[in-house]
């Protein structure tokens, strides 16, 4: 699970008012006074201002996703090794030779294999997560009995959890045909059955129907609303802490210790529901036989079963590996653009 959070250039969370100061500097406005008279104008200026948001958010998410590409790969390709016959063949997994044969058999790119669609889905996906969870939680601090009590730490740690997951909902559920279609290339080896995003996405509805691209949503949605909610309140109680006691130190490593540490708290929490979800968007490539026939507890089941406790887990090494740098990155990516965007620099 990926999970990511909006941080303003100071390493807190963004508020929607800051947005609208960063292109506020960069653009010829009227007096103070016709300002504040002209609701319209206060408008306009809120609108542009999602601009940095969106813009900071997605390329963050697709930079983070290209730098960890290999592990991500590696990640995909170890949760479905239970699946079929691959479990008797690879049932201690290895990240080197598992790494030597994709280098060898597919060649170098491979590592990136399915990295176009990921980017295509990470920055839509990113910029909506970290733009809902500014509306949700100015929505959450509307509420009067959440707003009154805004100083109260308690209030606080409701607002950054339940819009983190909020948010990862909502942009799980936008961009999910992409997500499947990602985990789909990057699980192919040497028998290459999608030649790409678009033949992908025409195979999929043609042969398994239009609902065939939202196999494995609801572990998907299970999955990313605690995971994205875990990273949120992890790396903001993480972040104030740290502050408190050293005030000087530098926001750029501060938000990259405090991102990756929420990262992998998040990921371990929630990796069977990740694995799962993987397995699901693979049932029936190619006209394979269905694996799994019951629901998500089910599924669960069979892999305890077949698998033991620990196939759940199937995959989690490269994950950490991944997540470490990958939500470290996307945290000091987005603080970084945030910060050149509100100086004027482009």
């Amino acid at each position: 699970m990926e999970a990511q959070v909006g941080v303003s250039s100071h390493g807190g969370v963004v508020d929607g008012s800051t947005a609208v100061k960063f292109l506020q500097k960069q653009q010829v406005v009227a007096p103070a006074t016709a300002s504040a008279s002209s609701p319209r104008h206060h408008q306009q200026s809120a609108e542009i201002g999602t601009v940095p948001q969106l813009l900071a958010g997605g390329i963050a998410g697709a930079f983070s996703k290209t730098c960890t590409a290999p592990l991500a790969r590696l990640t995909i390709l170890f949760q479905v090794q239970g699946m079929h016959s691959e479990v008797a063949l690879l049932s201690r997994p290895c990240i080197w030779n598992e790494a030597s044969r994709i280098a060898n058999e597919e060649g170098f790119r491979a590592f990136w294999k399915g990295n176009l669609v990921t980017i295509a889905h990470r920055l839509p996906y990113t910029a909506v997560n970290f733009y809902a969870y500014e509306q949700y939680k100015k929505l959450l601090k509307s509420i009067p009995s959440i707003g009154n009590n805004s100083e109260s730490a308690a209030a606080d740690a409701c607002v950054h959890f339940v819009g983190g997951g909020m948010s990862g909902i909502t942009a799980a559920m936008a961009t999910y045909p992409l997500d499947l279609v990602r985990t789909r290339l990057a699980a192919q080896r040497s028998t290459i059955y999608y030649q790409g995003i678009g033949h992908a996405l025409s195979t999929i509805c043609r042969e398994e129907g239009f609902f065939g691209l939202y196999k494995g949503l609801g572990a998907t949605l299970l999955g990313v609303g605690p995971s994205i909610a875990i990273s949120f309140s992890v790396y903001e109680s993480l972040r104030s802490y740290w502050k408190s006691q050293r005030p000087n130190d530098s926001t750029v490593m501060v938000s990259l210790t405090c991102g990756s540490l929420s990262g992998i708290a998040s990921s371990t929490a929630t990796f069977p529901l990740d694995l799962v979800r993987r397995r699901k968007q693979l049932e029936g490539v190619g006209g394979r036989a269905r694996v799994y026939n019951t629901g998500l507890v089910g599924t669960f089941g069979h892999i305890v079963r077949s698998e033991g406790f620990r196939g759940l887990y199937r995959g989690i090494l490269p994950e950490f590996y991944k997540v470490v740098p990958g939500v470290g990155i996307v945290f000091m990516t987005y603080e970084t653009l945030k910060k050149l965007l509100s100086e004027g620099t482009f």
